[in-house]
């Protein structure tokens, strides 16, 4: 699965587009917080079946959280918020958000069994796999969505990348490294990866340089103003 430090990779290059003025230690140290929590549903696995990648792993919460900002923060009169955050910090909340979602959560969506993209609404996994091409022979072709037609009803199926549900499904990590369901007696192996394909090297490299970079920016502003 993409590491703790996969994802924090990706939230630095994130953080450096979005924060803009308000990037500073204190940004960054709430941004790497709120993309550390969806890892808590690991925990949450001893007692709820399926709880990892379910609990932190949806995009309906992160979607109920922006609606209450928006409603807050631009539809409201008095804003509960703005009466105790300054204009920075909401600014830092509406990228935490964006961090949550497309540095942690989408790119689990990714990766093996994928998340439970709609719970506690709907309890059913979906993983984005396949591929987008040109083909000379075929012609445009995409595999992501898989759309079929019954030749005898007519009736069409969509299928959007659907598994099973948190019932059925089991993704390994620390905490749980192996379905509990299933009675093998080796030795656990609890494994804490960091960067375990080459591309995910790679982004953990391209966000410690974002970092770098920034900071080094910031040492040089107003030098030649």
């Amino acid at each position: 699965m993409p590491s703790t430090v996969v994802h924090a990779g990706f939230a630095l290059l994130l953080a450096a587009g979005l924060l803009g003025a308000y990037y500073d230690r204190r940004a960054l140290a709430v941004l790497l917080v709120v993309l550390v929590l969806p890892e808590a549903d690991s925990f949450l696995g001893v007692i709820m079946e399926g709880a990892h990648r379910t609990v932190g792993h949806n995009f309906v919460l992160p979607a109920a959280a922006a609606l209450a900002l928006y409603y807050d923060t631009r539809v409201r009169e008095e804003s509960w918020i703005r009466e105790r955050l300054s204009p920075r910090w909401i600014a830092v909340a509406w990228v935490a958000l964006f961090v949550h979602v497309f540095a942690h959560v989408a790119l689990d969506w990714t990766h093996l069994d994928g998340v439970n993209a709609f719970w506690p609404l709907r309890d059913r996994f979906f993983a984005l796999d396949g591929e987008v091409l040109y083909s000379t022979a075929d012609g445009f072709v995409q595999t992501f969505v898989d759309v079929r037609v019954d030749p005898e009803t007519g009736s069409r199926a969509v299928d959007a990348g659907a598994g099973g549900t948190s019932e059925s499904v089991h993704v390994d990590n620390p905490v749980q490294p192996r379905d509990p369901d299933l009675n093998v007696e080796e030795p656990v192996d609890r494994r804490f990866p960091v960067a375990n394909t080459g591309w995910r090297l790679y982004l953990i490299g391209l966000g410690l340089f974002a970092l770098g970079a920034r900071r080094l920016q910031g040492d040089g502003v107003g030098e030649d103003a």
